[in-house]
């Protein structure tokens, strides 16, 4: 079987040292006996929610960690939206101490740009920037300009990525799905796109007045892929994520469940069809899962009561395979790129002996209960998707193997 052995390494030049010896690999996989396998780099993340430190009854790092492993991840980083909330060195360390015990694989977590995450002070952000990844006060938008600017000048200073959640909380209006067709016809308070694009073309502004180093987190919609394109083109630095849910759902897929409730919000067939444009011409930097797990009671209430956020680590590569590769919309160089490549040179994230195996040809069908993670709600439970992860290895050490192995 050795002798045989179909390999096929997709990993970009400048991730070469992710690339395992034939024989290691051989002998970590068992010599089961599979017809092919592609190696890829470890993937990269950032943006998930472990929920720990304050809300381990979600998720822990522990299991987020290992779910993450499951989907071929070597690499994420955990937004600060927790108890207490990482404004100080003291609070950041509170879960640090947890990474360093219980993570599997390589976590960085962000710091919160305000303290408490609650937009009136600036968080001790120089104690703060030698143990975080970057600043965000994922969850909610800087309301305050002002204080938007002084974030973006010190963190310049300190030669740190603002990475922000964009979202102008006068234009919510209690919604909590997208405002549009779907909630006319079944009476639901919608969230406008407005409210999303409008902070992000403010804060561009910003960080060309400042020279802030920029991210979006999870853009949804079509104005906010044509600013960023018009940022990119104008010279500024700006990059940009948006998760899987955002680009194969819409709102013509939304139904009375939990499942389908996130922010920001599944929007228009024609918001989607230009995040894939954005995609495709590389204004849209990467892919993140926004893996926000809680709890079958805070997911079972509807669209209208249950918490926002689903889960999507261990789903998010056969997803996207199956949806963007195999239907020939992106390569699947590409889509490394987007999962792997582009996300570690923007944060800085190294990759070291981190790589991940899959079989591209085995079918299965997403089912919740069968995840590592403590969530369990996903709008795409019971799809049919290719490729199934059979090893991750993480720095050398094999973080993950598929039951067979």
């Amino acid at each position: 079987m050795k002798d045989v052995l179909k390999i096929r390494h997709i990993l970009p030049g400048s991730l070469s040292e992710a690339k395992p010896d034939t024989d290691v690999l051989f002998s970590l996989l068992n010599g089961a006996d599979f017809n092919s396998i592609t190696v890829f780099p470890g993937f990269c993340d950032v943006h998930v929610h472990f929920r720990e430190p304050g809300f381990s009854y979600k998720e822990t790092i522990k299991t987020g960690s290992h779910a993450a492993a499951a989907g071929g991840y070597t690499a994420v980083c955990t937004m600060p939206n927790l108890s207490p909330v990482p404004d100080c060195a003291e609070n950041l360390k509170a879960q640090t101490d947890i990474i360093k015990k219980d993570a599997v694989i390589n976590v960085y977590p962000y710091a919160s740009i305000t303290k408490g995450e609650k937009g009136a002070v600036l968080s001790d952000m120089e104690a703060l920037a030698q143990n975080c990844i970057a600043f965000s006060d994922d969850g909610r938008g800087v309301q305050s300009a002002e204080m938007m600017e002084k974030a973006m000048r010190k963190a310049a200073s300190l030669k740190k990525l603002i990475a922000a959640h964009c979202e102008v909380n006068e234009l919510l209006e209690g919604g909590y799905i997208h405002k549009g067709a779907y909630s006319e016809k079944h009476g639901h308070a919608g969230i406008c796109s407005e409210s999303e694009w409008k902070q992000i073309e403010r804060d561009i502004a910003l960080a060309k007045k400042t020279g802030c180093a920029y991210h979006v987190c999870h853009i949804s919609c079509e104005e906010s892929v044509a600013l960023i394109r018009q940022a990119k083109e104008d010279g500024i630095d700006v990059t940009c994520e948006t998760a899987p849910h955002y680009l194969l759902l819409d709102e013509n897929d939304l139904s009375e469940d939990g499942r389908f409730k996130m922010n920001p919000p599944l929007r228009s067939k024609r918001d989607r069809l230009a995040l894939i444009e954005g995609v495709i011409d590389g204004t849209v930097d990467m892919i993140a899962t926004d893996h926000a797990p809680h709890s079958v009671q805070e997911k079972s209430k509807g669209l209208k009561n249950s918490a926002f956020g689903i889960v999507g680590l261990e789903t998010a590569f056969p997803l996207l395979y199956t949806e963007l590769v195999e239907k020939g919309v992106i390569t699947l160089e590409r889509l490394i790129e987007l999962m792997c490549v582009n996300p570690r040179k923007r944060f800085g994230i190294p990759i070291k002996d981190d790589y991940t195996v899959w079989d591209l040809t085995q079918k299965t069908v997403i089912d919740p209960k069968n995840f590592i993670s403590m969530g369990r709600s996903t709008p795409f439970e019971g799809t049919a998707v290719t490729g199934r992860c059979l090893l991750t290895v993480c720095g050398g050490k094999t973080v993950y193997k598929a039951k067979e192995i």
